[in-house]
């Protein structure tokens, strides 16, 4: 007895050794349990077995479900599919099952509108109706997408256009594909498509519908097109996810989500185009993955306003590393719907190129929601469009190059309301090892009068702008080694601010005044050789 408790003690030992994602887990500053792949039975089926016919043309529909029953009567197994072309209407996900993508095999999910009714689901972190997910599953269990395959959700047949986002060839053939068009540069696949945005509130309807009334707009009610709702086990390693009808990957309170090794592509300008939004899951791990899409990348939320504060289901335990993220409104991004809470993330060793900010946390009145205990390491980015680094707490539902180009300004509050359960807060944030070139701002955080930004530390940080760095309505605010070398006015500016503190700050000897103070302040440190180069 004693030899086999000794064996299973050593077996233990080497499964904890051998675990693939060991290494990031090591200082990390929260407690999180291993998370594990799925394990799946070994049962093979192929889809070309259940009638399945991969030439771009044939709907499969009924093959993908007829293989999916089959393997789940099994008690679950690997659902292979093959090189070619399957075209397909909804995937429904069963548990223990793996779909697996060989090479060269392409899943195109249908344009018709019809294949895809009505579902209760969440969207924008609002319980709501929309379409039925190209590939969807609720309440499984060990379920993966693996593979060397792609999956296309046919966007473009969804997804509502504006004109100053693409050329004008490209505008005048959208045009001529039929649709209607609105105040002249704004493109709807349909009428029921622009009727449902007149109707709504940030991409949902916000008031009770009739089920006549759900039905005359239900072209506007884009799916995601990956959604998994409440499942645990989920593995995505491997395939290309594209051109999604809006969000593309959802995970939806889940437990133990891995994603690695995918590529999730949209166009630049496709509206609602995010790569993933890991809502409301507990431990999960993103890594070795690229994002190049049309909103924000790697995004992190937790259900919005009244809806979200009552599931009251945080996302936390999440690990990220070694990721790329080209084109998007954010690379690494924390909201704008965080009202269930938001902790306990780790960002380390991604390149952000080209997006429209690097670090983004946004949010605003009305949510509610603590994001706290976030650490972020070894960032490095490139042609930052906006901010570097950016807290945003009037959000306004445009991107933040978008709220640049219409010249949005930040309203300065006249009557500052009191704290309760809708204030949002942002803490305990550290941030270290940033080098970002050629950014627009270094960086921007932006509290709000009734709740500063608070316990933010950043340090070991070089960056090159076209402006330089603001500190506003927060408090707390710890800056180590910070380079900062902005071409055109302070390197350094602080508002309202308590108990900031600065040590090691470089800067251009060029500038006329290196840090700019103004507002109500209280406690700002600063080193000795800086008082003589601040402006007031």
């Amino acid at each position: 007895m004693l030899s086999l408790l000794m064996l299973f003690i050593q077996f233990g030992y080497a499964q904890k050794k051998g675990y693939k994602y060991e290494y990031l887990y090591n200082d990390l500053p929260f407690s999180m349990s291993y998370i594990e792949h799925p394990v799946f039975p070994d049962n093979h089926v192929s889809l070309a077995d259940f009638g399945g016919v991969p030439d771009g043309i044939t709907l499969n529909t009924e093959a993908f479900a007829s293989a999916m029953e089959a393997l789940s009567q099994k008690g679950g197994g690997v659902l292979h599919v093959p090189k070619g072309i399957w075209y397909t209407g909804p995937i429904v996900f069963r548990s223990n099952i793996n779909l697996h993508l060989e090479k060269g095999a392409l899943i195109l999910f249908s344009s018709d509108f019809n294949l895809y009714p009505l579902v209760n689901t969440v969207f924008e972190g609002l319980d709501t109706r929309r379409c039925q997910s190209p590939i969807s599953g609720r309440n499984l269990q060990n379920i993966a997408i693996t593979g060397k395959g792609s999956i296309n959700g046919s966007g473009e047949a969804w997804r509502p256009l504006k004109k100053t986002k693409i050329t004008e060839s490209q505008w005048k053939d959208v045009v001529k594909s039929g649709g209607i068009v609105k105040d002249k540069d704004y493109w709807f696949p349909s009428e029921s498509s622009l009727k449902g945005l007149e109707i709504s509130d940030m991409n949902v309807p916000r008031k009770d519908l009739t089920e006549s009334e759900w039905i005359e707009i239900k072209d506007f009610l884009r799916p995601v097109m990956v959604s998994f709702i409440e499942c645990e086990g989920v593995l995505l390693d491997g395939v290309l996810f594209e051109n999604s009808p809006s969000w593309n990957i959802h995970p939806l309170m889940c437990k133990n989500v891995i994603i690695s090794n995918v590529f999730v592509r949209n166009p630049g300008y496709a509206q609602n185009g995010d790569g993933i939004d890991l809502e409301s899951c507990v431990n999960s791990i993103i890594v070795n993955s690229v994002f190049d899409v049309g909103d924000d990348a790697i995004c992190i939320k937790s259900g919005k306003d009244e809806d979200g504060r009552r599931r009251n289901r945080p996302t936390e335990n999440v690990l990220i590393d070694n990721c790329k993220v080209f084109q998007g409104h954010g690379g690494f991004v924390v909201g704008s719907e965080m009202s269930g809470d938001v902790r306990n993330i780790s960002v380390s060793n991604c390149q952000f190129l080209g997006t429209d900010v690097g670090l983004r946390f946004k949010s605003c009145r009305g949510r509610g929601g603590i994001v706290e205990n976030i650490y972020i390491r070894d960032i490095n980015m490139f042609d930052i469009a906006t901010e570097s680094f950016l807290f945003d707490l009037y959000y306004g539902g445009k991107s933040a190059s978008e709220a640049l180009a219409d010249g949005d300004k930040i309203l300065v509050d006249s009557i500052i309301p009191a704290v309760d359960e809708t204030t949002p807060a942002f803490r305990n944030i550290y941030v270290k090892n940033i080098i970002s070139r050629n950014a627009r701002r270094a960086m921007f955080l932006n509290g709000l009068p009734e709740m500063k930004i608070s316990n933010i530390n950043v340090e070991n940080v070089t960056i090159t702008s076209q402006i330089g760095a603001e500190v506003a309505e927060s408090k707390g605010v710890k800056f180590k080694n910070i380079k900062i070398i902005p071409k055109e006015g302070p390197a350094l500016i602080l508002k309202n601010i308590e108990d900031f503190s600065l040590s090691g700050f470089e800067y251009p000897s060029s500038l006329k005044d290196a840090i700019k103070i103004s507002g109500k302040n209280k406690n700002i440190q600063l080193p000795d050789e800086l008082v003589h180069k601040i402006k007031k």
